[in-house]
């Protein structure tokens, strides 16, 4: 799609810039006739007139957008973006670049949002992230020709670069070390089903389980939020099969499951190993503290601004493969019962 110019609408009004400057900048010069039908071309454009004349110039508009569709109050407890938000912040902040975040409920507000930005020229380029298997936001940046780093992989988006870490191999560290403790019933409580991130994940849980001869190694779709680490986890532990140990694929989740584990009198972890993925400070916070998959959040967010920035600069980025996560054993996991676990 080609954005409009200031020539553009002078041509469609037949009238001159000149005009079309005065007339969307609110200057006297033409007559009320001759503004109304210039701005009623620009509104029609997808322009609102307090920043139609900005959007025209051509000018960079010095930000970053990026959009998260999730309900806004999550934010607040989600340790992840808000870590990533501080890497993306400080990269553009250093340059004085400011970062233009917009909350939204679903993905067709977030296209809606990514033509808004693109007409009025809000934003110089976006970052995607939680990017799905079969994700229609991709097709809209590439139609506008926004310029956009994609925070997910590996795959292949069609052009856009991305920047993603390896989360299968991240995932098979937790499950071999789990085997080496000598588990052999395993559960894991993984994010939201349709995520690519998810996907990968899921696909090497299974992959590593079969390799190595898992009798019980389950995987159970959740939302990310404690409350469904607290429902997932006891239905786990109620379970005539328990598993011996679960892993959790954010911190927020296995904070909440090791609550319940306590509640339920099930020994952490003496009957039962917990990590979770992320190490945040949630995870040192508890007790015992939560062995975790880690790595740099701040960091991967940096590389991602990075990335863009030179986009936008020369035209062109190569994709960039992150610091794959690594386990930090910590209090939470332990060598299997030399008993099974009894149902409580």
């Amino acid at each position: 799609m080609k954005r409009l110019t200031m020539a553009d609408i002078a041509r469609e009004a037949g009238v001159s810039k000149g005009a079309v400057s005065y007339a969307l900048n609110g200057l006297p010069g033409v007559s009320d006739k001759t503004r109304r039908r210039i701005l009623d071309i620009a509104e029609r454009h997808g322009f609102t007139p307090n920043s139609a004349a900005r959007a025209l110039t051509g000018s960079p508009a010095g930000a970053i957008g990026l959009v998260l569709c999730r309900p806004a109050r999550t934010l607040g407890v989600e340790p992840f973006f808000m870590e990533l938000i501080s890497g993306i912040e400080g990269e553009l902040s250093a340059r004085s670049i400011a970062l233009s975040l917009q909350v939204v409920k679903d993905h067709e507000a977030e296209i809606a949002v990514y033509h808004r930005w693109w007409a009025e020229r809000r934003v110089d380029g976006v970052l995607v992230v939680d990017v799905r298997t079969a994700d229609a936001r991709l097709d809209a940046v590439r139609r506008l020709r926004l310029p956009a780093v994609v925070i997910a992989g590996p795959a292949d988006f069609d052009g856009l670069p991305s920047v993603w870490s390896d989360d299968g191999a991240a995932i098979t560290e937790a499950v071999e070390y789990l085997y080496a403790l000598g588990h052999r019933r395993i559960a894991r409580v993984g994010g939201l089903p349709d995520l690519l991130h998810t996907a990968v994940r899921t696909a090497a849980f299974q992959e590593v389980c079969a390799r190595l001869g898992f009798t019980r190694a389950e995987t159970v779709l959740s939302d990310y939020t404690g409350e469904e680490g607290d429902r997932v986890t006891r239905r786990l532990l109620i379970s005539a099969d328990r598993p011996t140990a679960i892993i959790y694929d954010n911190d927020v989740m296995a904070v909440a499951g090791l609550a319940v584990a306590q509640e339920m009198g099930v020994s952490v972890p003496g009957e039962l190993s917990l990590v979770a993925w992320g190490g945040s400070l949630l995870c040192g916070m508890v007790h015992p503290p939560l062995t975790a998959l880690t790595r740099d959040v701040a960091g991967y967010g940096a590389n991602a601004a990075r990335r863009l920035l030179t986009l936008l600069e020369e035209g062109t980025v190569d994709s960039y493969q992150d610091t794959t996560a690594h386990l930090v054993p910590r209090g939470s996991t332990g060598p299997v019962p030399s008993r099974p676990a009894r149902r409580r």
